[in-house]
């Protein structure tokens, strides 16, 4: 078989079962931890920033159209993983899906293609995260050079990497600009270049020092912190609804400027491809099957019910913010802040209390990247296709710490290094294409093995996994074709690897020439 050998889901459910002891991963995890994972995963940059960009630029007040055809999209996946997630119950997620489905080779691609996923996912929420907590330490007084809160690359019309000019204000230590083209009035303002981002690294490191510790000591951290956030966030639309203009809300689509994706419906399904960045993290539940108590019941509740509650929290939050505000008003990196502030003084009591929501909720998101990334990693290695230093559990914590620092280490040199921009487009791209397999996924088990028990079912199979196809798949297409070329090379660079080792070393591989 080779290359598209498969792992029977017998042999992966006996796996899941029958490991305990100080190698294997520790079951501690209830349907409630599993769910606010979910929702730590999920609240961050998205309903912080991306559904203002998302509304000014392309669909305006229907941008709640746009997050419900996003969530859709995650929906019909979600369906998909807690099929798989409950059936097999093992910590490799989508990677273990495509083993049991479609062989060893599309595996390998799947966990390559979730680096880009929770790696870099977690470097450009932790870049993020960097912006929100300069604010707020300038605003207490405490003012970090701007040198160290910048990526010292950026990237050109030419797509080269090069050193990026940052144009700021001294006298408030703010970026007005940051360019590689552009001159900055040095009458008015001071030029300076990105060394390294520094907030960002330390974020980083705290998380992953957290997650050596332990996944229950994690999930508590976790959980305070979901409570905060989602108060905050309860807050603002509480508070916010009282104060909503409707004449706001008019028109709600507003009309096409000519352009496909500028306004109207084009412009509420272009919209959808930039907010499904802020559903990414859910199946980040999925890498916790191991650590999960009861998986068969459990993961279901924490996959859909963390989707389900943010899809709901998305569309109140899109709601007030275009109904405080003009749509227009909105294309700026607070958007939440504007928003608020088009209330009045009525409601400016909110605003510090929104920035440190913003900065707890975009950490859990980067702990809860940074948990999955090691998981997939620890079940390719137990696999064959990465060396057995990857594989690795701490004898006390229970916690796969060698690839749990090892994920948190190239993190924060990316998180340091790029601008969220380019890492944004590679996050987005690279779960799409976990989403689109892990529903074929469905397809191909349900018509070879229809007889496996399955505690959860996905509804209406083929019809779910189809629609999660399509959406998925043109949301990808509506990516830039930059985006597509790194999505290729990254991919060529990890069938290289597989080739050079995964392929020599594959444990059913070696099995079935031995056999």
């Amino acid at each position: 078989m080779g290359i598209w050998s498969k792992k029977s889901v017998a042999s992966l459910q006996a796996e899941a079962a029958g490991e305990e002891g100080t190698h294997s991963l520790k079951r501690v995890l209830g349907a409630l931890n599993l769910t606010t994972l979910g929702i730590g995963a999920i609240i961050g940059a998205g309903i912080f920033v991306l559904t203002g960009t998302a509304a000014a630029q392309y669909a305006g007040p229907a941008i709640v159209y746009s997050f419900i055809v996003a969530g859709l999209g995650c929906l019909f996946a979600g369906l998909c993983y807690a099929e798989f997630a409950a059936m097999i119950p093992i910590a490799g997620s989508a990677y273990t899906y495509g083993y049991a489905t479609l062989g060893e080779l599309t595996a390998w691609i799947i966990g390559w293609d979730l680096i880009l996923e929770y790696l870099f996912g977690a470097a450009t929420v932790a870049v993020g995260w960097s912006g929100y907590f300069s604010a707020f330490m300038n605003e207490l007084g405490f003012r970090i050079p701007v040198q160290f809160t910048s990526a010292p690359l950026g990237i050109e019309g030419t797509h080269t990497l090069v050193a990026s000019q940052i144009c700021f204000d001294p006298a408030t230590n703010q970026v007005i600009k940051v360019a590689t083209d552009a001159v900055c009035d040095t009458s008015r303002y001071s030029v300076a270049g990105g060394v390294i981002n520094v907030p960002a690294m330390f974020l980083v490191g705290l998380m992953t020092f957290l997650l050596v510790l332990g996944i229950k000591e994690s999930a508590r951290f976790n959980n305070v912190i979901v409570v905060v956030k989602m108060a905050i966030v309860l807050l603002v639309i509480g508070f916010g609804f009282m104060y909503v203009n409707s004449d706001n809300w008019h028109p709600f689509v507003p009309e096409n400027t000519g352009t496909y994706g500028q306004f109207g419906w084009s412009g509420i399904v272009r919209g959808a491809a930039v907010v499904f960045f802020a559903y990414i993290g859910f199946d980040a539940v999925s890498t916790a099957a191991q650590e999960a108590k009861n998986p068969q019941r459990d993961m279901p509740i924490g996959i859909l019910g963390s989707l389900a509650i943010c899809t709901v929290l998305y569309i109140l939050m899109a709601l007030v913010m275009t109904g405080l505000t003009s749509y227009r008003n909105l294309d700026v990196p607070h958007p939440v802040f504007v928003a608020i502030d088009a209330a009045g003084p009525a409601l400016s009591w909110l605003t510090p209390i929104i920035n440190i929501g913003a900065i707890a909720g975009l950490a859990s998101v980067v702990l809860v990247m940074l948990m999955a990334q090691p998981r997939i990693f620890y079940t390719m290695s137990r696999d064959g296709l990465l060396p057995p230093v990857f594989g690795k559990i701490h004898p006390k914590f229970r916690t796969p710490y060698i690839t749990t620092i090892l994920t948190g280490a190239v993190c924060a040199v990316i998180a340091g290094l790029f601008p969220i921009g380019l890492l944004g487009e590679l996050v987005s791209i690279g779960t799409l294409l976990a989403f689109v397999i892990v529903s074929a996924g469905i397809i191909v088990l349900r018509r070879k093995s229809p007889d496996i028990p399955r505690p959860f079912r996905t509804p209406l199979v083929p019809l779910v996994p189809i629609l999660a196809i399509l959406i998925c798949g043109y949301m990808m297409y509506s990516l830039p074709s930059d985006t597509w070329i790194r999505l290729i090379v990254w991919l060529i660079l990890g069938l290289l690897i597989y080739f050079l080792y995964g392929k020599a070393h594959s444990r059913i591989g070696s099995a079935e020439a031995s056999g």
